[in-house]
């Protein structure tokens, strides 16, 4: 039987918007992409037993390739997984399994990428302590690995996650996009992903950008908060119901829209400290200056809210 593999890996980082680009980029006439947003085959994700309901993952090679068995008249087979951007040996065992593929990576600000990590662990009964304590004991695990530990400060560091794919795919075959650009104008990012898979723009200008995926939504309370991150709730949600029915009742029973909380500023300043020569780096790699990643660098009269 002939294998499929994906042609194109949406790559991350974690929350820049890789769940609105899958949806809009699924809804293209000439793009697959599993139900299962978050394969993380190449990753082979090997969750703590604390996390092992949190995450959706898969480990064998037949039941990554069974995800695409049906894409046989697509152009575009995709994979949207952000953890491939994270470990350091995926874009080679990308490479060895697909190696014209296309790698599409969009970067956010990293203290904004974190925070934002943060509130949706907390929404979802994940992580209970402040958003300072949480990052100081994270970055104080001696075991890391996605699903292990929560990786808020370790997912921003860009210079090398993005230097890994270049070196291990031709420069043309690897995009990189800004999450500011994207949620100023999706349009024209999909018209941007557009020319570099080689798709016909047309389809995507029916497609509704004004909805956000995955965005910020407050807990309603402390009790479905903590119902949201039990055991039992996970099983439900992953073996007993559709990922799109479990995704649709948590956001209607389980969050209301609010505005995002200020992050602590210690946390804050900790954060851009450790993260300026970071972004000095990515600079230095992709000779350009990246203001769009630095928002949080701002003054506090004039800086993004995050």
């Amino acid at each position: 039987m002939h294998e499929i593999w994906p042609n194109f890996f949406l790559v991350g980082a974690a929350k820049a918007g890789t769940t609105s680009i899958y949806t809009y980029l699924s809804q293209h006439p000439d793009v697959f992409f599993p139900a299962i947003k978050e394969p993380h085959f190449f990753t082979q994700v090997r969750p703590s037993p604390e996390q092992h309901f949190l995450i959706e993952a898969i480990s064998k090679r037949s039941s990554y390739l069974r995800l695409y068995a049906r894409a046989t008249s697509h152009p575009i087979v995709g994979d949207a997984s952000p953890s491939y951007l994270w470990h350091p040996e995926v874009p080679y065992r990308i490479r060895a399994e697909v190696p014209e593929a296309k790698i599409a990576v969009i970067l956010r600000d990293p203290v904004e990428r974190a925070y934002s990590h943060y509130l949706m662990d907390y929404r979802e009964g994940a992580q209970s302590k402040a958003f300072y304590q949480a990052l100081i004991d994270d970055m104080s695990r001696a075991e890391k690995g996605w699903g292990v530990s929560y990786l808020y400060y370790e997912l921003g560091l860009y210079a090398e996650q993005v230097q890994r794919y270049m070196e291990a795919f031709k420069p043309q075959r690897v995009k990189l996009l800004m999450f500011e650009d994207f949620r100023r104008d999706p349009g024209s990012v999909l018209l941007e992903l557009a020319d570099f898979l080689g798709l016909d723009p047309r389809p995507f200008s029916a497609i509704d950008t004004s909805r956000k995926y995955n965005s910020y939504a407050a807990p309603r309370n402390q009790f479905l908060r903590r119902v949201a991150g039990a055991k039992f709730s996970r099983i439900l949600g992953q073996h007993l119901m559709p990922h799109w029915l479990g995704a649709s009742i948590f956001e209607r029973f389980f969050l209301r829209q609010a505005p995002k909380p200020a992050p602590d500023p210690r946390a804050r300043e900790l954060l851009c400290s450790l993260y300026e020569p970071e972004l000095d780096r990515l600079e230095a790699l992709l000779g350009r200056r990246l203001p769009e990643l630095r928002h949080s660098w701002r003054s506090e009269g004039h800086r993004t809210q995050i």
